[in-house]
């Protein structure tokens, strides 16, 4: 797996990557000393705004993959970015500290296919749910708990049942025989893992359309993010207010401060703040 390089760290690792910065150009040439300071961030930047992507200041899997040559097309570029952040009259500080704690790295697998996880218990609730005029609420719930017996692996009350990278894709292949809708619903698509269901709420024309987009590019699942928060008020207007603690709260669910989210982006708004305001200096 590839070690993610940032600001104040030191090693081999930070050695190999400033040598391929100065493979790539960097301007001045960077002394290899191993020790991640300004001015290997700053050529970090560099690349990553000449290659299109995110200049973030952070060498991830998809920096190093770019500095090796690999393909860029798929991944987010940094004008998506700008254009959120007018889209949503935010600071470009706040939307590079999302991006980069609440995205799920790259969007995409090994083999092309989009980053999903299939949820069998909103399947269940999926199957459930009335659709129509005239749907027979007990009927559905028959259906649902008969499917639950026969697959519990895909339609279950309960949540669980994960396999894991291309075998999630798997696992929806086989949902998609019993109802192809609900099956797209209860994934959560994409580098922000924005569960199917919501293809409404976020103006698409249906949920083969929302998937069919989400496995484009990574703009495409990012533009998903921007609807997202859009289409939220309070979710929007913490954002706005960069009340990181309420944001986690409502984009991560009640369960944030375990995992530490609020502090991350909070962290991440001030070094990329920082940085910006370096820049306009």
């Amino acid at each position: 797996m590839t070690p993610t390089l940032r600001h104040g760290d030191r090693g081999q690792a930070v050695s190999q990557l400033q040598k391929q910065l100065n493979q790539a150009g960097a301007k001045p040439v960077l002394v290899v000393d191993g020790d991640f300071g300004d001015a290997t961030e700053k050529a970090v930047r560099a690349f990553q705004a000449r290659v299109g992507l995110v200049d973030d200041g952070i060498a991830g899997e998809k920096t190093q993959s770019a500095l090796l040559g690999g393909d860029c097309q798929l991944l987010l570029g940094n004008a998506s970015l700008l254009a959120g952040a007018k889209r949503l009259g935010v600071e470009l500080a706040s939307i590079y500290a999302v991006n980069e704690v609440e995205s799920q790295g790259k969007g995409f697998l090994a083999n092309g296919k989009p980053k999903i996880l299939f949820e069998r218990h909103v399947m269940y609730s999926r199957l459930v749910m009335p659709r129509h005029e005239g749907d027979n609420v007990t009927e559905l719930q028959r259906h649902a708990d008969e499917l639950a017996a026969l697959y519990p692996q895909l339609v279950n009350p309960r949540y669980g049942g994960y396999i894991g990278g291309p075998g999630e894709h798997q696992r929806l292949a086989q949902a998609r025989m019993l109802d192809s809708q609900c099956a797209d619903e209860s994934a959560s698509w994409g580098a922000f893992q924005i569960m199917g269901y919501h293809w409404q709420r976020l103006g698409y024309a249906s949920a083969a359309d929302f998937v069919a987009r989400m496995s484009q590019n990574e703009n495409e699942q990012f533009e998903a993010f921007v609807r997202f928060i859009e289409t939220d008020v309070a979710l929007h207007k913490a954002l706005k207010g960069k009340k990181w603690a309420q944001f986690a709260k409502l984009y991560n669910g009640p369960a944030y401060a375990r995992n530490l989210y609020d502090v991350k982006l909070e962290r991440a708004y001030e070094r990329h703040a920082d940085c910006c305001s370096k820049e306009a200096a």
